[in-house]
């Protein structure tokens, strides 16, 4: 009897992207040691409006007004900010889509500059 050899979901519980166990250990290591402390009200606004995006992201798919995929990445990315299992299918989606990754990572560098610009300039 042949067994079918299915890919599991990288998101559930347990399971990782890659199958060595060093880069999951790695990629553990990093992911808790880059993992800023905030507080709680820090962490539930973040929350609140990955969520808000999520949702707009979902009525953009349907609404012609919204840009519905530029919702779903934004709440996308400040979920796997918090969420573990957000973080999975974000490392997920940028392995499979290599331009997407490219894309991403624009993003955050010009986010970074505009943060770090108005840090220095409010102090």
């Amino acid at each position: 009897m042949k067994r079918s050899r299915k890919r599991p979901w990288p998101w559930t519980a347990g399971q990782s992207i890659s199958n060595d166990p060093h880069q999951e250990a790695v990629g553990q290591a990093v992911a808790t040691e880059s993992k800023p402390k905030r507080s709680w009200l820090a962490r539930m606004a973040i929350l609140t409006f990955g969520w808000i995006f999520i949702v707009l992201g979902v009525l953009g798919l349907f609404l012609p007004i919204l840009q519905g995929i530029l919702f779903l990445a934004i709440g996308g990315m400040l979920l796997s900010m918090e969420s573990p299992r957000a973080q999975r299918i974000m490392d997920y989606l940028r392995n499979r889509y290599p331009t997407l990754d490219k894309t991403m990572l624009a993003a955050q560098k010009r986010t970074a500059s505009i943060v770090q610009r108005i840090r220095s300039r409010f102090g």
